[in-house]
């Protein structure tokens, strides 16, 4: 018989414990999918939010087939063709069409009370990467998205959201890709504060790693440039599916 699981309280401190020297102020979630298993670190106050800049394009599209699903019709035409390059390409023009689409914030605070969001506020006006978000709803939403546990969204949205987001471009493939081997699906987020010049820089995504299925979001704040947001990205990356799965 195979040992239990160590309660998560125990992941947490080990994760916490494992992301103690890397420099930067951020936040993790992590789910083994096949056990259910994760661990959960925050630097800082507990409660602490993040703007999402480019990962709140996830959430857009889950708001969006949630309303279509509700509505009893498929995505149209022209939706699909905002979709992909939204995701794919990260394209801010689709983005705030769908943004509009789905009734701005309110739409997506709606979609995100079904979708177990619960500290995440959608931004204000035409600001939809100023969404403020943690990395536990993040972790929230790719459950949702990739069907795990009980999704309010159905096995169509599932593929189809997996699809886009495993063809991303390559040159936007970094970030929790790094903790697991070829065939991530993910989508990043980065964006320069106008008023320091310091880089948000937020990856959330599902990664394979030694043959196990795991959903990471990490959302970080306050990087010096970009380049080091994302190698901070990277790192707490694999050190927390690291953790994860040596606890499995």
């Amino acid at each position: 018989m195979s040992p239990s699981p160590p309660p998560a309280a125990d992941r947490d401190a080990r994760l916490a414990a494992a992301v103690r020297n890397l420099d930067g102020h951020f936040s993790v979630a992590v789910l083994d999918v096949a056990d259910g298993t994760g661990a959960t670190y925050e630097a800082g106050d507990s409660g602490t939010t993040y703007d999402t800049a480019s990962i709140v394009k996830v959430d857009i599209l889950a708001a969006l087939l949630l309303q279509a699903q509700d509505a009893g019709r498929t995505l149209t035409a022209q939706e699909r063709a905002h979709a992909a390059v939204m995701i794919r390409s990260s394209d801010n023009a689709a983005a705030t069409a769908l943004w509009d689409a789905i009734g701005g914030a309110d739409g997506l605070d709606a979609a995100n009370a079904r979708l177990g969001l619960t500290g995440t506020s959608g931004g204000d006006g035409p600001r939809w990467g100023l969404t403020r978000t943690t990395a536990s709803d993040q972790l929230a939403l790719l459950k949702q998205v990739f069907g795990v546990d009980e999704s309010v969204l159905g096995e169509a949205s599932w593929t189809y959201v997996h699809e886009l987001m495993a063809t991303v471009e390559r040159d936007q493939a970094w970030g929790v890709s790094a903790a697991g081997s070829a065939g991530a699906a993910l989508k990043n987020g980065w964006r320069s504060r106008s008023a320091d010049g310091l880089w948000d820089i937020n990856s959330v995504g599902r990664v394979t790693a030694a043959g196990r299925h795991n959903l990471v979001a990490v959302v970080s704040q306050g990087n010096a440039t970009k380049e080091a947001g994302i190698a901070l990205v990277e790192a707490v990356a694999q050190v927390a599916v690291a953790v994860v799965s040596a606890g499995a």
